[in-house]
């Protein structure tokens, strides 16, 4: 859904992308090839300072599922498995990183018209749980973002956004 105010990480982001995308302070290279079937593959190397990054990132879609898998130049395995409209404004994610065992999160996503909610839970014996929803429209959102440790029953973090955005204006305030 395009419409709507989106996602508590989307107020701001207009902003942020008109002041820092595309403008690389680093040597970056990428290479992205396409199958037939629907696979991408898309390499990366980048260099900052004296030290170089690398990847490669493959990507699979086959109706309403896609599955990210990436491995970087530290041995590390990402997985996401997304799951688009399972229901009406649904979303679902899937994801983990290959050594590290409590990286493990499923996260639910619900777009409307009017609102956004994001739920997610980590995958460990006491995990993190996190919540952020916005209200609005395209024009005008307000929003939070929390997280909850159960481990050590603490709010971890409690964040409050607005976002006003028009056709020669873009604005946004988090606290």
């Amino acid at each position: 859904m395009g419409k709507g105010p989106g996602l508590y990480s989307d107020i701001g982001k207009k902003a942020r992308d008109l002041l820092y995308k595309d403008y690389q302070v680093d040597h970056k290279f990428t290479v992205t090839t396409y199958t037939s079937n629907g696979v991408a593959i898309t390499s990366t190397g980048t260099k900052k300072g004296e030290l170089l990054l690398a990847d490669v990132n493959t990507q699979l879609k086959n109706k309403n599922i896609t599955t990210d898998v990436k491995v970087d130049s530290r041995s590390n395995l990402f997985t996401t498995v997304t799951i688009d409209e399972p229901a009406p404004g649904l979303k679902t994610i899937f994801s983990f990183v290959v050594p590290d065992q409590k990286s493990g999160m499923v996260e639910l996503q619900y777009r409307h018209e009017y609102a956004g909610i994001s739920n997610g839970i980590g995958l460990t014996a006491k995990p993190l749980v996190s919540f952020s929803g916005v209200i609005g429209n395209d024009c005008v959102s307000v929003g939070t973002d929390l997280s909850f440790d159960t481990a050590s029953g603490n709010f971890i973090k409690l964040n409050a956004g607005l976002n006003i955005t028009h056709s020669d204006l873009i604005a946004s305030m988090t606290l």
